[in-house]
């Protein structure tokens, strides 16, 4: 069990980029859906122990992990955003000095390590090229299974699919869904049907702040009859935007598609939409908007 209370970051510039941040994540697949720059990278590289927080507390499993950063690295794989390997190293090479950084030190254990991880993720059959020619899908792949050396009980893993083509998105996420049970995994992205797809629990983090938590499919049922749909031209979008709650638009066709956000019909030509996470994700960054 993680536990983050009263969680806040301000750095040196002022911006304030975690505020009093509560969260309870059981060992399941947690995900953290926020915009760009809605602090999700500062929470999950405080939580990886890469920097101190301005104020609050953070455990594991009862091990205080701002005063013991090195116990919680231990047991903790770490995929973040951007990470930096030797572009000439193979796979295989790569992956076991991770190990003997990780502490695996025998190498008869580092061996069936690095073999099962590279078949676990499916790179066993380029395990002797260079990281230099993966594609971005590959290296991704590889960011997985250096995290999970050593068998981590925690597993953060930062915007995974950002720029992965659909077949290489499917195959992650695919991946992370095979992780084994007993195991805090954080999924901390701004793409929606990621959370969707995985996640029996989620979070939604904007301008630093947790702004929704819960089920995603109690979140998705909270939203049932209130959610409508409408087909207009593309030069209606501003009067509409006027006269309804929009919190969601996209293209279809060379016309604009809006959802909005009512309690009963907004009016002809609207029809009820089922609904789904993201209208949950896009209602409630437009609730905390409209506060603001």
């Amino acid at each position: 069990m993680l536990k983050i209370e009263k969680l806040s970051h301000v750095y040196a510039n002022g911006t304030r980029a975690l505020d009093n941040v509560d969260l309870t994540i059981p060992p399941v697949m947690f995900g953290l859906l926020g915009p760009n720059a809605a602090g999700k990278s500062t929470l999950m590289r405080t939580v990886a122990t890469l920097q101190t927080p301005t104020s609050g507390s953070i455990t594991f499993d009862g091990l205080d992990v701002i005063a013991e950063p090195e116990k919680l690295r231990r047991t903790l794989g770490y995929l973040p955003q951007d990470f930096g390997v030797y572009p000439r190293v193979s796979a295989y090479d790569m992956l076991d000095h991770m190990a003997v950084l990780k502490g695996i030190a025998g190498r008869g254990e580092r061996k069936t390590t690095v073999e099962s991880l590279l078949n676990q993720v499916n790179l066993w059959g380029v395990r002797k090229k260079a990281l230099a020619g993966f594609s971005g899908g590959m290296r991704q792949r590889f960011g997985i299974a250096q995290a999970l050396i050593g068998n981590p009980r925690l597993i953060i893993v930062d915007e995974p699919t950002a720029g992965l083509d659909p077949e290489e998105r499917n195959r992650f996420l695919n991946l992370l869904g095979e992780i084994g049970e007993g195991v805090v995994v954080i999924l901390s992205t701004h793409i929606v049907e990621d959370v969707a797809d995985l996640c029996p629990q989620m979070a939604v983090l904007a301008e630093g702040r947790i702004l929704l938590e819960g089920a995603p499919l109690d979140l998705i049922a909270s939203t049932r009859g209130h959610i409508w749909q409408k087909t207009i031209d593309r030069n209606e979008l501003d009067a509409a935007r006027a006269q309804y709650r929009i919190i969601s638009t996209r293209l279809f066709a060379g016309r604009t598609i809006i959802h909005v956000m009512a309690d009963a019909s907004p009016g002809e030509g609207f029809e009820p939409v089922s609904g789904g996470l993201e209208d949950v994700y896009f209602s409630t960054l437009d609730a905390s908007r409209r506060a603001a």
